[in-house]
């Protein structure tokens, strides 16, 4: 087994899946106080993104879908998203989990930053993704 530590370096971002985009988004933003960096419609998805900004370093993604369904293992659902760690280089992390024998997806790039990225589960099935810094 390798026992090389990860090279995580920190929590890149939290995001949630929420069922009402208006109402969720006053709550963090008028409610509890998160800045809003950036607000996007995606057309391809007929969806909105919020990113939020908390204590000058943390973000978290907003996500509203119309027709999210109920999940515990649906990618686009009601709920928490998944938690992101930041990492130099996603592969070399990814090989490290591999090595483990813990099962990672392919490394994909996020269209909107240009980051590569890949999704593994926790032993609960909760996705956890490793970003690229």
């Amino acid at each position: 087994m390798n026992t090389r530590p990860l090279g995580i370096l920190g929590l890149h971002h939290v995001a949630a899946i929420c069922t009402d985009y208006r109402r969720s988004r006053a709550f963090y933003v008028d409610a509890l106080g998160l800045r809003v960096v950036a607000e996007t419609w995606r057309e391809a998805s007929a969806s909105w993104k919020l990113d939020l900004e908390l204590g000058g370093a943390y973000r978290l993604e907003l996500f509203w879908f119309a027709s999210a369904p109920a999940r515990p293992d649906a990618p686009e659902a009601a709920g928490l998203r998944h938690l992101a760690f930041e990492v130099e280089d996603p592969e070399r992390e990814k090989a490290a989990l591999e090595a483990r024998g813990i099962p990672v997806e392919p490394i994909r790039t996020d269209p909107l930053t240009g980051k590569r990225y890949t999704f593994f589960k926790d032993p609960d099935g909760l996705p956890l993704e490793l970003y690229e810094r």
